[in-house]
């Protein structure tokens, strides 16, 4: 299982919010630029970069994305990016200027022929984030609850070529109060994919019990932020799992 710290862009920073509340953000820091620089000084190979203000319609940090890209370039690295990338064209750009994976989600669970083109022109390229509340899907920065449980979402989606599918537990990010394991292990099991988790880890105990749910990879932000989990733990457990 992999581990992908997790660089979330609001306002050109790097932050951390609590349960995706924008008025909850308890991690803020300057220069994302270096944030990154120092988690692949530490030796993450992957980083997770998500665009929270394209996400919400807040704005964009599309020129740091781009920064963030080049940079991973220079240090052999590998981004996957998401937040607010809704056309075709957007996706394009961000695999020319050096994404290895584009994370899509609320055009792609919304519109099914948006998501079958975009799956056909990307084919392996492409991550679609179900973002989940209590089993339920949502989109639109968490704002907007489709009538669609997370278990017959992932089944539709076995029919696209995909590099994966990220699950988030709304209901659990930010809070390190243990990420939810028992729709980790549904999703995993029902999901032809590799699945990637988020939501709630707060330590390495956390990581190793979701290693067992069979996640390929898990996106972890507040704890590696706060030091609940050291980031040594992780790379090791990744050698363990590998």
């Amino acid at each position: 299982m992999i581990v992908l710290p997790a660089v979330d862009l609001r306002e050109g920073r790097c932050v951390q919010l609590v349960g995706g509340d924008y008025a909850k953000e308890a991690v803020r820091l300057e220069d994302p630029l270096a944030v990154a620089r120092d988690w692949w000084r530490r030796g993450f190979g992957w980083l997770h970069v998500v665009d929270l203000d394209a996400a919400t319609g807040r704005g964009s940090n599309t020129d740091l994305v781009t920064e963030l890209l080049r940079e991973a370039a220079r240090h052999g690295a590998s981004v996957q990016v998401g937040g607010g990338v809704r056309s075709l064209e957007r996706i394009e750009t961000l695999l020319d200027d050096g994404a290895a994976r584009v994370v899509v989600g609320t055009r792609a669970l919304e519109d099914a022929d948006f998501l079958r083109e975009a799956a056909e022109a990307f084919p392996g390229q492409l991550v679609v984030a179900a973002d989940v509340r209590e089993r339920q899907v949502v989109t639109r920065g968490w704002d907007t609850t489709l009538a669609r449980d997370v278990l017959d979402v992932i089944e539709a989606l076995g029919e696209h070529p995909l590099a994966g599918v990220l699950v988030t537990a709304v209901h659990k990010e930010g809070q390190m109060q243990g990420p939810d394991l028992r729709l980790m292990e549904a999703v995993a099991e029902a999901c032809v994919w590799p699945v990637f988790a988020s939501g709630g880890v707060g330590g390495i105990g956390d990581l190793r019990a979701l290693a067992e749910t069979g996640v390929a990879g898990c996106v972890v932000g507040m704890a590696l932020y706060t030091d609940a989990l050291a980031p040594q733990a992780a790379l090791d457990l990744m050698e363990e799992t590998a």
